[in-house]
């Protein structure tokens, strides 16, 4: 766990910084977390980070080095985060000495604007981005980017992703017809952290928002704590879930009142903690 602090001169009038005062509670990496780390930090608050998931590589390389050396059989390539592009790109690297030879056929699809600037920054193009990161937009954007759900008949697809993840994508993919290749690229996993240590954050500092982006986040946080239910542990303080699926497993841990984003990404994430404790609320 880690905490950056804000420094510098705040005037008590300075709308540029709406949660000025605010600490902010991130259950990932600063490293994992950097974009919504800078958002929030740029509008004024403290972020403090306590990660409840590590992210490792896969069981075998086996499985993901197979579908890279059949690159060229896929029409589409899809990644659902942004771990998924790092674990797949350093494999592909590995394997292709020229990006060229491996890429340019498939269309690439990223879920969420983090997964494609991921993307972007390995300096492969991105034909689809999907707003929400939730597999409910990705395949709206992929009917959408192929012209029609009939469309999708036949198209084989690769899918690199964490080994615990939603079976939606997939399973609706086939649905509609095509080939889906769903391949581990990477591992998540509880990080050791000391319950007290988590109890801490809560009873030596005020903490006035905690953000969860993904089911796994409240799962690990839940059990890091020891607890079932967080009602009492997070009472009086807001929680932020990026998405319907987050805030239900949030919900099933006794988070009932959640705030969420219109869309679900974390830049809408933040927007909507501005709206919920802001100091222009």
């Amino acid at each position: 766990m880690d905490e950056n602090r804000q420094t510098g001169s705040e005037l008590p009038g300075d709308v540029s910084r709406p949660l000025r005062g605010k600490r902010i509670l991130v259950t990932r990496t600063k490293a994992q977390s950097e974009a919504i780390t800078t958002q929030l930090e740029s509008l004024g608050a403290t972020v403090v980070h306590c990660p409840t998931i590590e992210i490792i590589p896969p069981s075998s390389w086996e499985p993901l080095d197979d579908a890279i050396a059949r690159i060229n059989e896929y029409n589409w390539l899809v990644f659902t985060s942004s771990n998924a592009v790092r674990y797949f790109f350093a494999r592909l690297n590995v394997a292709y000495d020229k990006r060229d030879i491996a890429l340019g056929s498939q269309r690439i699809c990223a879920i969420g604007p983090a997964t494609a600037a991921a993307i972007t920054e390995e300096g492969a193009p991105v034909h689809v981005t999907a707003a929400d990161s939730v597999g409910e937009g990705a395949l709206q954007a992929i009917i959408e980017a192929a012209g029609g759900d009939q469309n999708l008949k036949g198209l084989r697809i690769l899918l690199p992703r964490a080994r615990a993840a939603r079976e939606f994508l997939p399973a609706a993919l086939r649905n509609l017809g095509a080939h889906v290749d769903a391949v581990e690229a990477y591992r998540t996993i509880k990080p050791k952290i000391d319950s007290d240590n988590i109890f801490r954050l809560f009873t030596e500092s005020s903490i006035d928002a905690v953000t969860f982006t993904s089911s796994s986040t409240v799962k690990n946080f839940a059990e890091l704590a020891g607890l079932t239910d967080l009602s009492d542990l997070l009472s009086g303080i807001v929680v932020a879930c990026i998405g319907p699926v987050t805030a239900d497993t949030a919900a099933a841990h006794g988070l009932k009142q959640v705030v969420q984003p219109a869309e679900f990404n974390s830049s809408a994430l933040v927007d909507a903690l501005v709206a919920a404790i802001g100091s222009e609320s």
